[in-house]
């Protein structure tokens, strides 16, 4: 092949480099969720994943990679191909939790993500079983002080939400409480309407359908405003605990690098998500909410998982919690 020859095939090959970056994307995208089949992150992810297919013309994969407090499918997610391929959607307080509870554990929640979009906001409720001896949230706390070391709380496992939540709950009352960590919410909230277990710090659409069918109390909304969906549900500080705000973020990464005309198709879809009607019913039915203006952009999710991370590494340190 001579020069000429040589020069032309460079010459296009540097003019297909964007014209193919620009056609994403040409082949489906997986989405990796670290938790099983079933439950706020992985219902929300499937929600976004239909949308985002319509929109982008490819089918999304969802592909549940649970353990470890959802570490394992993070560390695959991080050490993915940054190219819009793999994408990953987690529960932000147990995304960034995740290294402080596992050490060992190779990756940075803020250096190894790009943030996509916040996909949805769910409070945490104070749940406890039927029949506990306490009807609201200053009796469960003086119970709870009078009885160091008696109750114990169900999470979804080390590291998950409902764990970090009730971390700080307890931090924050000064109650002592034990931990039973669980494979998922659904055996943990079997166990409660059973009467096995005392509480949990649950989201709404974990507890919805319990708590209407009378199998369970709630004694309190951890966040600032009641949610419409249960108005008689009163907030932590109107129940007596001041400051106990938790709410699960629900949201949407990338590894970090993204080819920068590849990051805004997907940050814009992400936008057109947003406005979507039908999208919105959907996540609204979840028992949760869509970020409102100035939460919906990759740059708040960028700023609010620094929060977040600063926030649980702090409680898992004061708190001496160790992975179990």
């Amino acid at each position: 092949m001579n020069f000429r020859s040589l020069l032309a095939l460079a010459c296009g090959l540097v003019a297909a480099a964007p014209a193919l970056a620009q056609d994403y994307p040409t082949k489906p995208i997986t989405i990796i969720v670290p938790f099983a089949a079933g439950g706020p992150t992985d219902v929300a992810a499937r929600i976004y994943g239909e949308y985002f297919s319509r929109q982008l013309g490819q089918q999304l994969v969802i592909e549940n990679v649970a353990g470890a407090g959802g570490t394992t499918g993070a560390v695959r997610a991080a050490r993915s191909a940054p190219d819009g391929y793999t994408l990953f959607v987690h529960n932000v307080a147990p995304h960034v939790a995740g290294p402080a509870l596992y050490p060992s554990t190779q990756y940075d929640p803020v250096k190894n993500f790009e943030p996509i979009g916040t996909l949805a906001f769910a409070a945490h409720y104070i749940v406890t079983r039927k029949n506990f001896p306490a009807n609201d949230l200053k009796e469960f706390i003086a119970y709870a002080k009078a009885n160091p070391g008696k109750l114990n709380y169900g999470s979804a496992g080390a590291g998950s939400a409902t764990h970090l939540a009730c971390v700080l709950f307890g931090q924050q009352t000064g109650t002592d409480i034990v931990h039973v960590p669980y494979r998922g919410t659904g055996p943990a909230l079997n166990d409660l309407v059973a009467g096995t277990l005392d509480f949990m710090c649950d989201q709404g659409l974990n507890m919805m359908g319990q708590y209407k069918g009378s199998t369970v109390k709630v004694l309190a909304v951890a966040q600032s405003a009641r949610f419409t969906g249960l108005p008689e549900i009163p907030t932590s500080a109107e129940a007596g605990l001041p400051g106990f705000e938790v709410t699960a973020a629900t949201a949407m990464y990338a590894p970090a690098g993204l080819p920068a005309n590849v990051r805004t198709k997907l940050v814009n879809t992400m936008a057109a998500a947003y406005k979507d009607a039908e999208l919105r019913k959907r996540i609204e039915d979840l028992a949760s909410e869509m970020p409102a203006a100035g939460q919906n952009t990759p740059e708040a999710l960028g700023a609010f998982t620094q929060k977040e991370a600063a926030r649980w590494t702090d409680a898992i340190k004061k708190g001496n919690i160790k992975a179990q």
